[in-house]
């Protein structure tokens, strides 16, 4: 046996809808996301995702750098509706901090359902018009930049034993630039072995989903995505930062017909929807489940006194429940001292509910500091 033997998940997103706009298909585009790497290993594999998708997915043809990918030794490589396949292993000298660039190109016209919008600074890809997947560049003519995840789904590596994965779950917080920031905080403190795989979905809820168009990108209910998005390679624990849409979303169907306040979740019903769907989850698979309490909301469009109380009992209970195995208390980072119910000065992104630049630096740290006490070896 070689220094390689564990399969570690080094790279990763979730799969939603993608946002329900006029055109939903793509035809002679290139997609290219540059991979950065956590460890060093001696073969990778990709995970592509149709999971919410309708109709197959051709991929003509798709590279980590210039090694070519192949789904059981052929190409085109084709994700059938509502499937998820995984790309043979290839030999391939990773090396940890290196960025690898998964290029993929979509020859036929292609019903781009499965996606997802992720921000960060270690997140962003580019596509162009046109049969690039092999170029060196991008000709600037002919692309731009993105935000939305087609597709991709996780990037593995074939890797040391002692190398491991850390799940971020969440909503719109999440797939924003926490978790990116907090891996570049564990490499800055010499914590090489744990790889930050973001699953993280804007709009989504622990209890419920939308199926009318308007709302379809804010993803899949908690049950149905929990068990999708912990299939990590190499998985050890994962944050839990969710729960906010349910409770800010319902206004009532006199203001927004798809929103009733029916949705609206007591206590009871958050907190039996998190053990049942994620604890007894983490339980079966042997994962450790650590609790990240939810952000002000001060201010924001749908804020009354009652949804605040609903997310600071939710939130008490986060911190102390025995069923998880620790809490970071990301509303103590970003809290005003003085006024709890907003964000400090500085903190808010200006709507209220999602934080600014330096708000997610802070999340990232107290993240840290958490990992750094509890899983660093």
């Amino acid at each position: 046996m070689g220094r390689y033997t564990k399969w570690v998940s080094t790279w990763g997103t979730a799969t939603s809808i993608s946002d329900r706009r006029e055109a939903v298909y793509a035809k002679d585009l290139t997609i290219r996301y540059p991979i950065r790497l956590c460890f060093d290993g001696s073969k990778i594999r990709v995970r592509f995702s149709n999971l919410t998708g309708t109709e197959d997915v051709k991929i003509e043809k798709a590279f980590a750098d210039n090694v070519q990918l192949k789904q059981r030794g052929q190409t085109p490589i084709t994700i059938p509706a509502g499937k998820e396949i995984t790309t043979d292993e290839i030999d391939f000298d990773a090396k940890a901090g290196q960025t690898v660039n998964i290029s993929f190109y979509l020859k036929e016209c292609t019903q781009m359902n499965a996606g997802t919008l992720v921000t960060g600074p270690l997140s962003g890809g580019t596509y162009a018009y046109g049969n690039f997947a092999e170029a060196e560049e991008f000709p600037e003519d002919f692309c731009r930049p993105t935000s939305w995840y087609y597709f991709l789904n996780t990037v593995d590596i074939l890797t040391e034993e002692k190398n491991r994965a850390l799940c971020c779950y969440g909503d719109s917080i999440t797939a924003q630039d926490w978790p990116d920031y907090l891996q570049k905080e564990l490499d800055q403190r010499g914590i090489k072995d744990i790889a930050v795989i973001r699953r993280a979905v804007c709009g989504t809820r622990i209890l419920r989903q939308y199926d009318c168009i308007t709302y379809q990108a804010y993803g899949l209910k908690g049950e149905t995505r929990f068990p999708i998005e912990t299939n990590i390679a190499g998985l050890e624990a994962v944050i839990i930062q969710h729960g906010i849409n349910d409770i800010i979303h319902p206004v009532g169907v006199e203001v927004n017909k798809f929103r009733p306040m029916t949705d609206m979740p007591t206590f009871d019903d958050l907190k039996g929807g998190v053990e049942m769907l994620y604890l007894e989850h983490c339980k079966r698979n042997g994962l450790k489940a650590y609790s990240g309490t939810l952000l002000p909301i001060y201010g924001w469009r749908t804020y009354e006194k009652f949804r605040d109380d609903l997310r600071n009992e939710f939130n008490e209970w986060l911190r102390t429940s025995k069923g998880f195995d620790g809490c970071i208390d990301f509303d103590k980072a970003v809290r005003d001292a003085a006024m709890p119910e907003k964000f400090a000065e500085g903190f808010d992104s200006g709507d209220h509910l999602h934080p600014s630049k330096d708000a997610y630096r802070a999340m990232a740290k107290a993240a840290a500091d958490f990992v750094e006490n509890n899983m660093k070896k």
